[in-house]
């Protein structure tokens, strides 16, 4: 029995708007110390390394509105899966330019994929997203393709 629906399959192609953010000095100095960076550009806050990315999609949010184990609560762009338990499967990066102080990037976020496969344990679900980073022009900056994995 297969356990995506056609509800689940129209998500395919489903965006949220993107999202503005600056880079600035300091975020980036804040992370490279945070992540054990020891490059002087990122220390210094001249450039961004790659994964500090994900910490400017992450909201701050106060302690109320966080899940009891301290996660924020899943975005509006997962669907309603019959399996609930959702893990990190991945990412893939295509860097099309390096990142900047200074720089204004938008993000899209789209699921480009959800498909089913039999693991050891039962059934799973992957959910592929594409997370799309572009400056206020349009020229592409970073494309990450996430895979989130449904148990």
């Amino acid at each position: 029995m297969a356990l995506i629906t056609e509800s689940i399959k129209r998500c395919i192609g489903t965006s949220l708007p993107p999202f503005r953010f600056e880079v600035n000095r300091n975020d980036i100095r804040k992370y490279a110390v945070a992540t054990g960076q020891r490059s002087s550009r990122y220390l210094e806050g001249d450039e961004a390394p790659l994964l500090f990315l994900f910490s400017a999609m992450m909201p701050v949010l106060p302690l109320d509105q966080l899940l009891d184990d301290g996660h924020k609560p899943d975005d509006a762009l997962l669907p309603e899966l019959p399996l609930k338990r959702i893990m990190a499967g991945g990412s893939e990066f295509d860097v099309h330019r390096r990142i900047y102080a200074g720089d204004v990037l938008f993000c899209r976020q789209t699921i480009i994929d959800i498909y089913e496969k039999q693991g050891a344990q039962g059934p799973l679900i992957f959910l592929i997203f594409e997370n799309r980073f572009e400056t206020e022009a349009g020229e592409a900056v970073v494309t990450e393709r996430l895979t989130r994995i449904a148990r």
